[in-house]
């Protein structure tokens, strides 16, 4: 490596030194076109500053998901002048956390208090599994924990008598379930708003940025969605269990003055096709009603004709 009046010149081995790469990849890369060909100075290939800046940013997008292929377009729009900045600026606001919750550490000591005292390292291992738990290099005794409401939700349903094998088997089922609606999300979220910026070449500086702006503006949406729709499907499916569970019979506790009465299956399940699951104890409390007026009625009319037939005169 030698000082030049334009800059640091580099030997591959410099560059690969100084970039993380290796001398093949850095090959590999001018073979495919992502990397500019090394100036010929006699015998040697010589490097610039402009080379190391290229390799950090191909590894910036790698890490970020883009292939090589997308990465050497995106690269040659730059070169053709039409810029980078606001594509990076995209890939920067997409890649951002999407929640405004902050990690935590906790030592596997406060782990095992918070989940009843006793070490189980099978639950430990299946957490850092599920990326529940990040284990802390270096420190063998310290998780980090991405999300502590998560951890927290985990908690209290084991405090309230959930084995925590059914913790994770659950966790794992919500987890799909939740990946296939942020997938959906995105198709159409991708189909009505941002098919537009996703043309056969690089979105401008320009049509980028607003792009990165329609995220941040759309990024609540989703979970705001989910939030609504999950407080209404609760709601309704706790009020048919426990309707279910009153209509039934088998709810403990009584409200005082009241008296528990067997319901048939089968006149249930007729009462649920006809008003629903929600509507059951109601209809039949109304039900019951109606027939003992209307036997209140008949026998007061009964008792009405029985004196006027006493008082007539033969």
């Amino acid at each position: 490596m030698s000082d030049e009046p334009g800059g640091i010149a580099y030997r591959i081995e410099d560059l690969a030194h100084r970039s993380g790469a290796t001398v093949r990849t850095i090959r590999a890369y001018q073979d495919r076109g992502l990397l500019p060909r090394p100036e010929r100075r006699g015998r040697a290939n010589v490097y610039a500053d402009a080379h190391l800046a290229r390799l950090r940013q191909i590894a910036d997008l790698l890490d970020r998901g883009y292939t090589l292929a997308s990465i050497k377009e995106l690269l040659e729009a730059w070169d053709a002048g039409r810029g980078l900045g606001g594509i990076l600026g995209l890939v920067a606001e997409v890649d951002g956390p999407w929640t405004d919750e902050e990690a935590a550490r906790i030592s596997r000591t406060e782990l095992v208090e918070r989940f009843g005292g006793r070490p189980d390292d099978a639950a430990v291992a299946e957490a850092v599994e599920l990326g529940v738990l990040e284990p802390v290099p270096g420190d063998e005794d310290t998780f980090l924990v991405p999300s502590p409401q998560e951890l927290s939700a985990a908690v209290e349903l084991y405090n309230a008598g959930v084995p925590l094998p059914a913790i994770t088997c659950h966790l794992r089922e919500l987890r799909g379930q939740v990946e296939y609606i942020a997938s959906r999300f995105l198709e159409f979220t991708t189909e009505h708003v941002f098919a537009r910026y996703l043309g056969e070449h690089p979105p401008s500086d320009a049509e980028a940025a607003e792009a990165a702006s329609l995220v941040r503006r759309l990024r609540p949406l989703a979970q705001q969605t989910v939030d609504a729709e999950l407080a209404r499907a609760m709601r309704m499916f706790a009020t048919r269990q426990l309707s279910r569970h009153l209509t039934a019979g088998r709810f403990p506790v009584e409200p005082e003055g009241t008296r528990r009465v067997e319901v048939a299956a089968g006149t249930t399940r007729a009462v649920e096709n006809l008003v629903g699951s929600a509507h059951v104890a109601e209809f039949v409390t109304a039900a019951t009603e109606r027939e003992l007026q209307a036997r209140t009625l008949d026998r007061l009319t009964a008792n009405g004709a029985q004196s006027t037939n006493i008082g007539e005169t033969p």
